[in-house]
């Protein structure tokens, strides 16, 4: 029973042990849950309007109105933005309004 197939220091060269495929040195601790390769859920993005309580969104308010409009001068999209439809057609009402008074550029 002397020959088993695999030699004492075979045995104890594994990845673990800090053979030569370990890759360095083993001060940092090792994952074993949550590597990755699962599925990405975002986190909800909530209604700036619903959460101050804003009912009707004024063309006048340019600070609020820029925020919603890329660098591009598009109108950003619900789920970049995060806004319910609600306040999202509101909101795209209020900026073409700033826009035809010039208030907000219609390109950059």
């Amino acid at each position: 029973m002397e020959n088993t197939g695999m030699s004492e220091e075979r045995r104890d060269s594994g990845p673990r042990s800090g053979g030569p495929r370990s890759g360095g040195s083993d001060d940092r601790p090792r994952r074993r849950f949550g590597g990755g390769g699962g599925r990405y859920y975002p986190r909800r993005k909530v209604c700036t309007f619903c959460m101050d309580q804003i009912d009707d969104i004024d063309y006048k308010d340019i600070g609020r109105l820029r925020r919603h409009v890329s660098d591009r001068g598009k109108i950003e999209p619900r789920r970049q933005s995060g806004t319910c439809a609600k306040h999202q057609r509101a909101l795209a009402v209020a900026i073409k309004r700033a826009r035809h008074v010039a208030l907000i550029a219609f390109s950059q």
